[in-house]
């Protein structure tokens, strides 16, 4: 019997040592995308020790890119390095030596380990992206979408690797935010999960799961919850002003929900409810405001444009 049992032990050891070995240690980062949101993910991977280049349309684009997250970095060392200057002048080193830059993405995917995707919203501009490099990745590459309000099942359809498709949604700003959403559709693998769920600790974040529903986690609490802020105004029953002090006095939030509005951009708000919308219209959750319509149409989009609820200088 305790021979059998050993046997047993060995054997699910074994079982386990092989799933393991099966599993993707992502070491090759391509990030398409140089905003602000993919600066930031390629500066976190390539801070980690992961080889990243980073994707996107124009030379002039990443140069900007690239400045961006030179900056972010010395940002970063004055905390963590405070009193240890050489230090930090070697972390900025090494971080940058890890990072490059491209405009072709189809010559760069050949040799990555993970693509992850943080373009423009727009369904059919990424679907158009991920089938292109789906035809030159290698076999085994994972392909993430960064995407907030899009469902990754869509994406993942686009191409033929639909078992090494899933979401990675990070927070802006992404040096910062500790988060990332890691979301797995029907046909994502266990092994392609596992990967990015590895992926995402390595950079240095706590990764939460979720499957691929409107959303996902956060926006689907965030969003609703700031719509019906709006709809509570435009019915009268408070000020803009009156519910921002009240979520961040009564509920101990940093921003009341206009100012968050403001803050992530009118524009990108409509979007997503308008998306929401059209999925589920039955769904008084993701109702359109007329007010936040108006809004967008009259180009007032928040602190970006100078006006949204609120005007900035």
């Amino acid at each position: 019997m305790a021979f059998a049992t050993r046997c047993f032990v060995r054997a699910a050891s074994s079982a386990a040592a092989t799933a393991a070995a099966k599993k993707l240690i992502v070491k090759h980062v391509t990030v398409i995308g140089g905003g602000l949101m993919g600066a930031g993910i390629a500066q976190v991977a390539a801070a980690s020790g992961h080889t990243v280049v980073l994707v996107d349309q124009s030379d002039e684009i990443l140069k900007k890119s690239t400045k961006g997250i030179e900056e972010s970095l010395k940002r970063v060392i004055k905390k963590k390095f405070a009193d240890k200057p050489e230090a930090g002048a070697e972390f900025i080193e090494k971080t940058l030596k890890n990072l490059t830059t491209s405009t072709d993405a189809v010559a760069v995917v050949h040799s990555t380990d993970l693509v992850i995707e943080a373009i423009v919203e727009n369904q059919e501009i990424k679907n158009e992206l991920f089938k292109r490099l789906d035809k030159f990745a290698p076999e085994h590459t994972i392909f993430a979408s960064n995407t907030s309000s899009l469902q990754i099942t869509q994406l993942a359809n686009s191409t033929t690797r639909q078992d090494r498709f899933g979401g990675l949604h990070f927070f802006n700003p992404v040096p910062m935010m500790k988060l990332v959403e890691v979301i797995k559709t029907p046909m994502t693998s266990q092994k392609t999960f596992e990967s990015l769920v590895d992926f995402s600790k390595a950079v240095g974040k706590s990764p939460v799961s979720c499957k691929d529903t409107p959303g996902f986690i956060v926006n689907r609490l965030l969003v609703p919850y700031m719509m019906e802020a709006v709809r509570l105004f435009e019915r009268g029953d408070a000020s803009k002003e009156d519910i921002d002090v009240a979520m961040k006095l009564g509920a101990g939030y940093p921003m009341g929900p206009f100012e968050l509005l403001d803050y992530v951009g009118l524009d990108t708000s409509k979007y997503i409810i308008d998306g929401w919308h059209s999925l589920e219209p039955n769904n008084p959750l993701f109702a359109p405001s007329p007010l936040l319509n108006k809004l967008v149409e009259e180009k007032k989009l928040g602190k970006k444009t100078g006006e949204g609820f609120y005007k900035y200088k």
